[in-house]
C-alpha cells in the first residue's frame, strides 16, 4: 500500500512539475515577444504602421491586464482559503483539547486500576471518607 501512495505521490509531483515547466515556457516566450514590440524601431515607419502598432501595443495592454485582474482574483481566493482555514484551526481547538484530555485520563484510568477490585476500594475509601460509610448526601452505601 505504501509503495501504491508513493507511486501516486511521485506520479502527482511529475505531473505538477511539468504544468509549471509549460506555464514557464508561456510566459518565457510572450515576455520576449513583448519586449520585442517595445523595442520596435517605429520612428521610421509610416503612419499606417505606426497606428498598427499603437493598436497591437492597446491589445497586449488590455490582455495584461486581464491577466493581472485573474491573478489578483486568485490571489484573493488564496488569502481567503488560508484565513478560513486557519479559522477552522482555531474553532477546532476545544474539541482536539477535549479529545486530548479524554486520551489522559483514560490512560490515567487504565494505567492506576488494576483490576475491578481496586474500583471497589476507590468507592469504599470516599464512602468511608465522607463520615465512616454515613453519606451526607442522602444515598445508602452498600
Amino acid at each position: 500500500m505504501e509503495q501504491v501512495s508513493d507511486q501516486s505521490r511521485q506520479f502527482l509531483e511529475r505531473g505538477v512539475a511539468e504544468v509549471l515547466r509549460f506555464v514557464q515556457l508561456v510566459w518565457t516566450w510572450s515576455s520576449e515577444q513583448i519586449i520585442k514590440v517595445t523595442q520596435a524601431q517605429w520612428e521610421n515607419w509610416p503612419l499606417w504602421k505606426q497606428l498598427l502598432l499603437l493598436i497591437v501595443a492597446a491589445a497586449v495592454a488590455y490582455f495584461l491586464f486581464i491577466a493581472a485582474m485573474q491573478l489578483w482574483t486568485a490571489a484573493i481566493n488564496v488569502l481567503s482559503a488560508f484565513a478560513t482555514f486557519i479559522g477552522t484551526v482555531i474553532v477546532t481547538l476545544p474539541t482536539i483539547l477535549i479529545a486530548g484530555a479524554i486520551a489522559l485520563a483514560g490512560l490515567w484510568v487504565i494505567n492506576n486500576l488494576h483490576d475491578l477490585s481496586s474500583l471497589r476500594s476507590l468507592i469504599t475509601f470516599q464512602s468511608t471518607s465522607n463520615g465512616g460509610g454515613n453519606p451526607q448526601s442522602g444515598q445508602t452505601t452498600r
